[in-house]
């Protein structure tokens, strides 16, 4: 391997074992001045006052190439910004939450997986089912139902792998040879539930059972939240299938609706107490109703998104890494994606990034000469872009 990739790569993981969770203010020193940087200045406590407190615990701890050895003698891997494999067009949502309202809602410094799927392949076309632990036998079978359809068709069902709903959904795309994503709140190597070792290895034979804590770490209650908004960062949209008044999948709600996906309930019988957090969703707004799989793919595919008014600004809408890519952008002529970064000052997998999501806004296009603003050229000719150089 490069050294420089390798070196990398150690960065990232020691990083993860030391904040072991979103750590927004981590984030925001990687962007600043890199990952071996950062990795650099957390060992050497050379830190804003924002991050002492996070990394005080484990920072003398450096277990990155232990780790590295754990997750590869499992048959898994870890995966970074870096990789071809990141899915770094979903995490853009995360990149633009505000995190000072949402503590846990920064970008995972790294994803921890096992199973053959590719993570950026697999979250292309995919929903989230969640839904109660306490599940009715109606709400198994509809939950398996729609799921099935849904992975029938392609799409990637990706859920928690608790009991009950979460269960029902991975079983039923297993079993029409579907693809699944179990997303936990713990190492990989740590199967949760442990009554569902059998169900996570069926899913790691084939699918991919993920988490952004490193090998051993045993799951907590404030982990599950964080959670959460993995399963909705990556999907097309959420779907409840049962939830109660005090159900964990309106949280998960609550992340879909601050990600801008659909978020989507299916209705139960009107005096069930299985579905009664289902009911009061769809009644106050934060969810569709929705009872089948056709009904989902119209909520949640195709990715339709806003299109800036040719009157006004057409980055006045953008934020984040979208709008300091677009602002490096010239109004005349193009860049390569190695010049947006050294222009923006983010790195390079970022760029790559963020690049596809303003194409499919129709604001930049790119040739053989680079990436350019397609706002002002007008032509369906650039619009059509053949190649993505770098």
């Amino acid at each position: 391997m490069d050294l420089d990739v390798d070196e990398r790569r150690l960065a990232w993981v020691y990083l993860s074992r030391v904040v072991q969770g979103p750590c927004a203010p981590l984030s925001a020193l990687i962007a600043s001045v890199g990952v071996c940087e950062a990795a650099r200045a957390v060992r050497e406590h050379e830190l804003p006052e924002a991050l002492r407190g996070p990394t005080a615990a484990r920072r003398e701890i450096d277990t990155a190439a232990a780790d590295l050895d754990a997750i590869a003698r499992l048959g898994g891997r870890v995966i970074t910004p870096d990789d071809d494999e990141w899915p770094g067009w979903r995490m853009l949502g995360l990149d633009q939450l505000d995190t000072d309202r949402d503590r846990e809602g920064a970008v995972p410094l790294v994803l921890w997986a096992r199973g053959p799927l590719s993570l950026q392949a697999a979250s292309e076309r995919a929903v989230a089912v969640v839904g109660s632990r306490c599940s009715s036998g109606y709400g198994v079978q509809v939950a398996g139902e729609i799921a099935c359809d849904l992975a029938a068709r392609g799409w990637t069902i990706v859920s928690g792998a608790a009991f009950g709903i979460d269960a029902a959904a991975h079983r039923a795309a297993l079993a029409v040879g579907g693809s699944t994503v179990a997303v936990l709140a713990c190492g990989v190597d740590r199967p949760y539930p442990a009554q569902h070792d059998r169900l996570l290895a069926a899913i790691a034979d084939t699918g991919l059972v993920l988490s952004e804590y490193p090998p051993g770490t045993s799951a907590q209650k404030h982990r599950f939240l964080a959670r959460n908004r993995l399963i909705a960062t990556l999907g097309d949209g959420v779907l409840v299938v049962e939830a109660g008044l005090r159900s964990g999948a309106r949280n998960t709600v609550k992340w879909a609706r601050r990600l801008g996906r659909p978020a989507m309930a299916v209705p139960g019988p009107v005096g069930s107490a299985s579905s009664a957090g289902c009911h009061r969703m769809i009644r106050e707004g934060e969810a569709l109703l929705v009872t089948r799989a056709e009904d989902v793919i119209d909520e949640a595919g195709p990715l339709r998104l806003p299109v800036a008014d040719a009157t006004v600004d057409p980055a006045a809408h953008l934020r984040g890494a979208e709008a300091d890519v677009y602002a490096a952008l010239p109004a005349i002529g193009s860049r390569l994606p190695l010049e947006l970064a050294q222009q923006s000052g983010l790195d390079l997998a970022t760029v790559r990034a963020v690049l596809p999501g303003l194409e499919l806004a129709d604001l930049v296009g790119c040739d053989s000469g680079g990436w350019f603003r397609t706002r002002g050229r007008g032509t369906e000719r650039d619009r059509t872009m053949p190649t993505r150089p770098g």
